[in-house]
This record gives C-alpha cells, sequence and structure tokens, in this order.
C-alpha cells in the first residue's frame, strides 16, 4: 500500500483536517517534476562514451569513492551548498518556523517556492494543534489527579470507619499504596500544578515505613525522565523532601473536606427533583457501594484519558512520518539536500521533541494496572489496550448461507404460489386479512436491518465514525456482517413459517386450520423477543442491551436526557408505525380473536380502534417530549421548531387514521391538508436540518461545503427520493390502486418504502453529525467524573 493511502486510512476521522495535507503537497511535487520534464537538456547521445567517462573518473579519483579526499569538518558546513534555511519566528505571541529557499533564482524555482511555503503552512498547523492538544490533556491530567487524591481518601475512609488515629499502620499502608500511583500522574501535569502536586503526594506518604520504598520509585522515575531529556529542576522538585508545607495542601483525609459527589447517575427521580428544583444530596457517604461506583466511574475515565493519549500519540507519529516522506520525494525529483535540514527542524520542534505524552502514558499504565486490575498488567493493558474487532470468517460464512437460504425460499414461495394458483382460492381474503399482517411484522424488521447493515457498509468506507458517535463500548460495535447475518436469519424463520400455514384448506370436519402452524408467527415473535432480553453473554448482547437502554429512554422521554443514540432510535420508529400496529394485531389476533379459523373482530372493536390511534403516535409523541426536553435543557429554539414539526405530524397520521376507519370527505380533506403540511414540513427538516444541504451560498451549488461521497449526483438523488417516498402516503388518502393489489398488501409497500426512506436519511444525517464532529475536532467522549472539588474552599485556607 501507498502511504499516501495507509496515512489516509490511519488518521483519526474526526482530525482530518488537523492533518498534514499529504496529497496536497504531493500536487505540488508533481508540478515540480512536470517542469523539470518540461525544461530538461536533451541527452548526450551514444550511452557507450557515458559509461567509458564514468569508468575513467572512477580510476582517476574524481568520485566521491575516493575515501582518501578531504571532508569538510561538519562544524563549518558549506552554506554555498545548501538549499533551504529554516528559522524559528514569533507571530501573535506563539512560535512558527518558516523556510527560506536559497534557490529561487534557478529555473523553476517560483514552483519550489510555492511548495516550500505550503509545507511550512502545514507544519505550522500541525504542530499549533498538537501542542493544543497536549496542554488539554494536561488540563485532564491534573484534573484526574485531583480525582485520585480523592479516592485515596475515599478508600481510607471506607476501610476504616472508625477514624485514622485508631488505625494509623493500616491507614497508612493504604494511603502509600495510592498515593505512589497518584504520583506518577503528579509528575506529568504543567509545570506550576506539577510542583504543588509534587508536594502534596510527599505530605501524604511521609507518614509511615513505606515512604523508603515510594521515595526509590520516585527517584527511578526522575532517573528515567532524566534520561529521555527530562530537565534537572524537575527532578530536584519532585526527588528533595519539602520542608514545613503541611500546610501548603491538605493532606489525604482533609481533601474530603473539599469534595462533593458528582451525581452523574441520572434516573428519572433525580430529573424530577431538577425540575421541581429539589437540592440534590452530595454528601460523601463512605459506603462500599459508593466507592465501588466511584472506582468504576474512574477506571472509565481512566480508559479514555489513556486513549486520547493513545490517538496523540499516534497524530505526532504520523504526520512526522509524512513530512519524512513528502521531503525524500522532494530531494528524489528535485536532486537537492534539503530533508537533512528540515527534518531537523522537525524533529527540533514541539512536535518531534515533545515527550509528554508518552511519559504520562506510563504513568497512566502503571495507576491503571495497580489500582484498577488488581496489579495484573496484562488484565490492565488488555482494558487499557482493546484489540481490534476481527472479522471471523465464520460470520461471513453463516451470513452467505442464510441470505443464500432467502432468496432460495422467496423463490420457493413464488414458485407454490403460482404452482397452486392460490390467489384464486376461496381462502386468500381471508389469508390476506388475518395471516399477511402478522408476517408482514417480520418482513419490516428484516428490511430495516438490511437498510441499517447497508448504512454501516458506506459509514466504514466513507470513514464516518459511526461507532463513536453513537457511543458504542469500543470492540462491541456490530458491522454490517453482523447485522445482515441477523436480519437474514429472522428472515429465514419467517420465511419457514410462511410456507408451514400457507395452506388455504380448512379440515372439511371441524373446519379448523391445524392449530401449531397457525400458532407459528407468535411462536416467532416470543422467540425473537426472549433472544432480545436474553441475560447470558450470546448473541451480541453488548449490541442488545444497548438497543434496550435506548428504547426504555425512548418510553420514559423526557425523564432522561436526550443524547444522539436516543432520539436516532425515536426516529428509526416514527417509521416502523405499520410494524408496531402488526405486533398490536398480535395481541388481538391471539388474545380474542379464533385463530383456529382465522377469525377475528380486531377492525370492529372500540378498544384496538382506540389504541389503533395510540400506538401510531408513540414514537412521535416520544420525539416531541425528547425535543421539549432539550428546549428546556439547551435553550435553543431549533428544537421547539422540531417539537412543533412532530406535533402536525401526531396530527396528521390521527387524521389518516381516522379517516382510513371512517371514510368521510370531510376526514378526507382534513387530512390532506395535515399531512400535506407535515410533508412539508418534514422534508425541509431534513434536507436543511438534518442534512445540512440546499445551502444557498456553498462551493457545492446546493449541497455542502464538505462531502464525504465524491460522486455529487448521490446527494441530489437522495433529496429527490425523499421528497418522493415522503408523500407515499398518499396512497392512504387518495386510495390509488396498484395493479388490482389487495388493501393489505398497498400498506405494506407504503410502509417498506418509509422504511427504505429512512435508512437514506440514516446515512446522511449521520455523515452531516460526522462532519460537525470533525468541524470542533470532537474525537473523544466526555466521562462524568465521580468527585468535584471546590477550589475556593482551598484558597480561603
Amino acid at each position: 500500500m501507498k502511504f499516501g493511502k495507509e496515512f489516509g486510512a490511519q488518521m483519526v476521522p474526526e482530525w482530518q483536517e488537523a492533518y498534514m495535507d499529504y496529497d496536497f503537497l504531493k500536487t505540488l511535487l508533481k508540478e515540480i517534476q512536470r517542469f523539470k520534464l518540461r525544461n530538461r537538456p536533451p541527452a548526450t547521445p551514444g550511452g557507450g562514451l557515458k559509461r567509458k567517462l564514468t569508468m575513467y573518473r572512477a580510476f582517476s579519483g574524481l568520485t566521491q569513492r575516493n575515501n582518501h579526499s578531504p571532508k569538510i569538518p561538519s562544524s563549518f558546513p558549506d552554506i554555498e551548498s545548501q538549499s533551504i534555511l529554516v528559522n524559528s519566528v514569533n507571530r501573535d505571541g506563539s512560535q512558527s518556523y518558516e523556510t527560506t529557499f536559497l534557490m529561487s533564482s534557478d529555473e523553476g524555482g517560483e514552483y519550489e517556492l510555492v511548495y516550500f511555503r505550503r509545507l511550512d503552512d502545514e507544519f505550522n498547523k500541525v504542530n499549533k494543534f498538537y501542542k493544543a492538544k497536549v496542554e488539554e490533556v494536561m488540563k485532564e491530567a491534573t484534573m484526574l489527579n485531583t480525582q485520585m487524591d480523592a479516592l485515596i481518601a475515599f478508600r481510607i475512609k471506607v476501610e476504616n470507619p472508625i477514624g485514622w488515629s485508631d488505625r494509623s499502620a493500616d491507614m497508612t499502608r493504604l494511603a502509600s499504596d495510592v498515593a505512589a500511583s497518584a504520583a506518577t500522574l503528579a509528575a506529568s501535569t504543567p509545570s506550576g500544578a506539577r510542583a504543588s502536586r509534587g508536594v502534596h503526594i510527599m505530605d501524604s506518604i511521609e507518614e509511615g515505613p513505606s515512604l523508603h520504598d515510594d521515595e526509590q520509585s520516585d527517584k527511578s522515575i526522575n532517573d528515567r525522565e532524566e534520561g529521555n531529556g527530562g530537565n534537572g529542576i524537575r527532578k530536584v522538585q519532585a526527588v528533595e523532601k519539602p520542608q514545613n508545607i503541611r500546610g501548603a495542601r491538605p493532606a489525604p483525609l482533609e481533601i474530603l473536606n473539599h469534595v462533593k459527589m458528582n451525581n452523574t447517575l441520572e434516573t428519572p427521580r433525580s430529573t424530577i427533583k431538577g425540575f421541581l428544583k429539589v437540592p440534590q444530596k452530595t454528601e460523601l457517604k463512605f459506603t462500599r457501594e459508593n466507592l465501588r461506583r466511584v472506582e468504576e466511574q474512574l477506571k472509565r475515565a481512566f480508559v479514555e484519558f489513556y486513549q486520547k493519549l493513545r490517538l496523540l500519540k499516534s497524530y505526532s507519529f504520523l504526520n512526522t512520518l509524512a513530512f519524512s516522506k513528502i521531503m525524500k520525494k522532494y530531494d528524489k525529483i528535485t536532486s537537492r539536500d534539503a530533508s537533512k535540514a528540515y527534518m531537523k527542524m522537525v524533529d527540533n520542534s514541539y512536535l518531534g521533541s515533545s515527550d509528554e505524552v508518552t511519559k504520562v502514558m506510563e504513568r497512566v499504565e502503571a495507576t491503571f494496572i495497580k489500582h484498577f486490575s488488581n496489579s495484573n498488567r496484562s488484565k490492565g493493558m488488555s482494558i487499557l489496550r482493546p484489540k481490534a474487532k476481527r472479522e471471523r470468517h465464520r460470520t461471513t460464512f453463516y451470513m452467505g448461507f442464510f441470505s443464500g437460504c432467502t432468496a432460495a425460499l422467496i423463490i420457493a414461495l413464488i414458485l407454490i404460489i403460482r404452482a397452486r394458483n392460490i390467489m384464486d382460492e376461496p381462502g386468500r381474503e381471508t389469508y390476506m386479512k388475518t395471516l399477511f399482517p402478522l408476517y408482514s411484522f417480520f418482513g419490516f424488521i428484516v428490511l430495516h436491518l438490511i437498510m441499517y447493515a447497508t448504512n454501516i457498509f458506506f459509514w466504514r468506507r466513507y470513514r464516518v465514525n459511526y461507532s463513536f458517535i453513537f457511543g458504542f463500548k469500543q470492540g462491541t460495535e456490530m458491522g454490517y456482517r453482523q447485522v445482515f447475518l441477523v436480519g437474514f436469519g429472522i428472515a429465514v424463520l419467517a420465511l419457514i413459517c410462511v410456507l408451514s400455514n400457507l395452506d388455504m384448506e380448512m379440515d372439511p370436519k371441524t373446519k379448523d386450520y391445524e392449530q401449531f402452524t397457525e400458532l407459528l408467527p407468535l411462536i416467532l415473535v416470543i422467540l425473537l423477543l426472549v433472544l432480545l432480553f436474553l441475560p447470558f453473554n450470546v448473541l451480541y448482547r453488548s449490541a442488545r442491551f444497548f438497543l434496550l437502554i435506548c428504547l426504555f429512554h425512548c418510553i420514559a422521554a423526557p425523564l432522561y436526557k436526550v443524547v444522539l443514540p436516543d432520539f436516532f432510535l425515536a426516529d428509526q420508529l416514527t417509521s416502523q408505525v405499520q410494524a408496531i400496529r402488526s405486533l398490536e394485531f398480535y395481541v388481538c389476533y391471539y388474545g380474542w380473536g379464533d385463530y383456529k379459523q382465522r377469525e377475528n373482530t380486531c377492525k370492529t372493536s372500540g378498544v384496538y380502534n382506540t389504541f389503533y390511534f395510540i400506538v401510531a403516535v408513540i414514537p412521535y409523541w416520544s420525539r416531541l417530549l425528547q425535543c421539549l426536553r432539550r428546549l428546556f435543557e439547551e435553550k435553543d429554539p431549533m428544537q421547539g421548531y422540531n417539537g412543533l414539526k412532530y406535533f402536525v405530524t401526531i396530527v396528521a397520521v390521527s387524521l389518516r387514521t381516522a379517516y382510513s376507519l371512517n371514510k368521510g370527505i370531510a376526514w378526507k380533506v382534513i387530512a390532506w391538508i395535515f399531512s400535506v403540511t407535515a410533508a412539508i414540513a418534514g422534508t425541509y427538516w431534513d434536507l436543511v436540518i438534518d442534512w445540512g444541504l440546499l445551502q444557498r451560498h456553498s462551493k457545492n451549488r446546493w449541497l455542502r461545503d464538505k462531502l464525504l461521497v465524491p460522486n455529487k449526483i448521490i446527494y441530489y438523488v437522495a433529496m429527490v427520493l425523499n421528497v418522493l417516498l415522503r408523500f407515499a402516503w398518499l396512497q392512504t388518502v387518495l386510495n390509488f390502486t396498484f395493479f388490482s393489489l389487495h388493501k393489505e398488501t398497498s400498506i405494506a409497500i407504503v410502509a417498506s418504502l418509509e422504511i427504505i426512506r429512512r435508512g437514506i436519511w440514516n446515512f446522511f444525517r449521520l455523515e452531516n453529525e460526522h462532519l460537525n464532529n470533525v468541524g470542533k475536532y470532537r474525537a473523544f467522549k466526555s466521562v462524568p467524573l465521580p468527585f468535584n472539588y471546590d477550589e475556593d474552599d482551598d484558597k480561603d485556607e
């Protein structure tokens, strides 16, 4: 693989704009190369003469192979042979680098001058971004160090609830164990914080027999720092024992006077209390349950922090390597020796010389292994550095097997219907009114899974970081093969059931259908529900539980904070209204109907018709409540407009349902008006807000400035399809007929078109979300911390 492709494949997706623009610099080098080729002097005819001349020069000692030729001392470089000079300058209070091209008078020198200007711009961009990110993680290291101090004291209080003085030896042991690792983080904070934290840690581990061991470990750490280029001042600050500094920072137990518990676990009860402005209880309760919860939260925070450090280290390495590669290409094309001088500047810059990230990584590893994995290094590193998810051949095989079985069963079903002429059987109408709505439920689910798997495939192809956006735990997200496997597996089971009770004939004596085959749809639904709620670690348990949690948050809206997975799932449910109605029909058909004779009175039941309204409105109502919650929290008027859109949709859906149950010109007109209004509002919101398209002043006409799909026609086709599929409900209002299809078939087709529209919406919605994250360089999840440290109290003392 060429370096350019490998470089792009290993980029952090959200930081793409901050990486060196390798492809553009290669384009500039190609322009230089083309100029060289156009203006290259004609070759001297007679290759033999050239070879003879080369041979004679080798013998005469005129070539560089003569080892006895005098060398220029390294301290006195030949300035005339240099092609560039790299200088450090200060711009707006920040350090940047400028390259002076000394050969601009040469033929074609203007091309090389442009190249070095762009090269400097790219390097200064990379160096500035890296320095800013390192400063961010250093501040976070300081914050995590404070959290570790609080955890030290919290553990001590839990282990010894009576008091410090009663069991001083045991408490000293605990303090030394935990403080030693906290010290490792302290040494990596910025200079001011590092000095103060160093004082604090030395003070906290002073009270016991373990002091000598801790001092030895501190000394070894500082010796390693000195070997890695650390300055001597840092060593003195960390190794020298402070004197008379007891009052500088709070002691381990005293820090508990300055911290409060963060109420990070949101429940409906806490939401209601917050709405009623009931003060939350933040006092510390020293119980083992709270200790376990605090340790779990800090464990997640350390894991996420370590991932940030890994990405920063990768960012530094990849960009340094990219500058080395591009300069080697420059030397090869121009036959100059400029890469050494430029790479020396790169190595001396903050990007090449800073080792803070590496040191913090080492200390985070030591802290995590000691206190979150019981000193088991292999276990700790497996959590900090989870292995990349490997695609199993078994998954691919079964996906192909079930997809082939699905195709074969569909063909068999068509052939059986044609051979037996089932469409003309007397029981056709009964079958379409009873069993077809039952089995169409599985068709809606399978179609949605196929669209979702297709989305995952294209998200990966265009490097949309869907696992980060959805908040999946690393290594547990399902790939498109797994989703296809689940979808085709359900399709095979459903098609087998369809073929099993496709028989239209009744028993002439009892006039009953066979009981087992009539119960097959219900058995399959129960099986899927059991598999969904199965607590064992099989069949993608993490993904199933993630789905159930998001589903519960949708049902309990607005009692939970609205995050993207929750409202994304609620939007999916708005496209599965007919599937939800099919579940209602299951309850009515098998609960109050005579399934043996395929008879029911669901359509004439007042209770059923009432719930027929309710279940269709539930997904839109959930989205409306989510919008109101976000409006209340974020004070964003756009959420109010979005909620108004869903309210109009609720009215439109209710009116269309009323028209389908009570035919009449008045219902038809009102349903038409509100449905058109809802469709226009929904289409505008999809294209402009959710997809970020239809921008008049964009460099891509009517699209966004940044696009992931190279072929722009895809966006225009998607917009047209969105408009057409949005108005697929016209069939339900105007009663269009397609080739004499049964009413239930028409309803299923319209519902399937809505699912397809939702699948298209999913890709562009997440693409827009990904680009927003890229624009803000958001590549990490924010992990809530268990403690809130009040620094004002500390200052008062």
